[in-house]
């Protein structure tokens, strides 16, 4: 039953693909179906009785970057990357999706004197806006589930804030299963650049070769890496450095795929160790994003504290080029 369902949703997140390249709707749906499946009993399981819909709508924010929407393509295509080659200079990364895009801008003014070719790509649409997408799709759930315990607490009717949490993680999954995908967090998303010397394929290709074509030849299922997900974690420090670790560490993957379609790993679905590494792959997401879940149905039982007015100028974290404080780091 759940494989004939894993199908079906895969044959309707394809309805909203989109024509840039992205994780395949089976990678997105077995993730999220994972993650719900290891949330803990004290956790938020009211979100399982959504799993069909949440996995299906998890390819909604590809649908949002066709050509024909183009505001809405120009809003979305930063959200599924993030370049870690290309964002070296950022020491630390800025607290705020708009800090980062000014500091993203002086840089690539600095480097278009010297490299105007270098230039061409540093910019938001080639280096990605992903962290920025999860941690704000993170504090959408934290909102919600907040308000789900206020009215489950006043005795009301939950349904509709279910299904809107629901959405709201689908949504934010989308961002996290590409995360997942080593593609998506480097320069190499389309094919290998630059110095060469191993041969690697250059082409696009490999990359709806890997996460679609090859999940779909080896029939990616959620049991097939449940046992890898663990026990939850990332449910203290600082959110925000977890994400940017999440991706720095899928990113660190990225060779590996190279190196397995050069060895015609990919090509081979009976393969143990290409199975291993998209099993291993897809652990990684299905964890993170439990985790995420996890850590925001704990975080919504306590009443919101934040930085008073951070867009009073007055602020003493106030950033007049953005018109807001950047989100406060943990005191450590």
């Amino acid at each position: 039953m759940r494989r004939n369902l894993l199908l079906a949703l895969t044959l309707a997140a394809s309805i909203h693909a989109a024509p840039a390249l992205a994780w395949g709707g089976r990678g997105h749906a077995v993730i999220d179906h994972a993650a719900l499946d290891a949330l803990p009993e004290d956790g938020p399981v009211f979100l399982r009785k959504y799993a069909e819909f949440i996995g299906e709508e998890a390819g909604a924010p590809d649908s949002w970057r066709s050509s024909s929407e183009p505001f809405s393509k120009i809003d979305e295509d930063p959200n599924h990357t993030w370049f870690v080659e290309r964002l070296q200079f950022l020491k630390p990364v800025p607290r705020s999706r708009y800090a980062f895009v000014l500091a993203l801008y002086r840089e690539h003014e600095r480097v278009r004197k010297i490299d105007p070719k270098a230039a061409e790509r540093l910019n938001v649409r080639w280096t990605g806006t992903m962290p920025y997408a999860i941690m704000e799709g993170y504090g959408r759930i934290v909102a919600g589930m907040r308000s789900l315990r206020w009215k489950r607490m006043r005795g009301e009717p939950t349904a509709n804030i279910e299904q809107t949490l629901a959405f709201y993680t689908a949504w934010m999954s989308h961002y996290i299963g590409d995360g997942t995908q080593p593609h998506h967090v480097s320069i190499h998303c389309e094919g290998w650049v630059g110095p060469n010397p191993k041969g690697y394929a250059t082409g696009g290709g490999i990359h709806g070769a890997f996460e679609i074509g090859y999940a779909d030849a080896i029939d990616l299922q959620p049991e097939n890496f449940a046992k890898r997900i663990g026990a939850p974690a990332r449910q203290e420090g600082d959110l925000f450095e977890h994400v940017l670790t999440f991706l720095n560490e899928s990113n660190a993957d990225v060779e590996t795929i190279f190196d397995l379609d050069k060895r015609k790993v990919l090509a081979d679905p009976k393969s143990r160790e290409g199975r291993d590494f998209v099993y291993r792959r897809s652990a990684a997401g299905a964890a993170m994003l439990r985790d995420l879940l996890v850590r925001a149905w704990t975080e919504s039982a306590k009443p919101g504290e934040g930085d008073p007015r951070p867009q009073d100028p007055a602020n003493p974290n106030y950033d007049p080029e953005t018109g807001s404080a950047p989100a406060p780091a943990p005191v450590r």
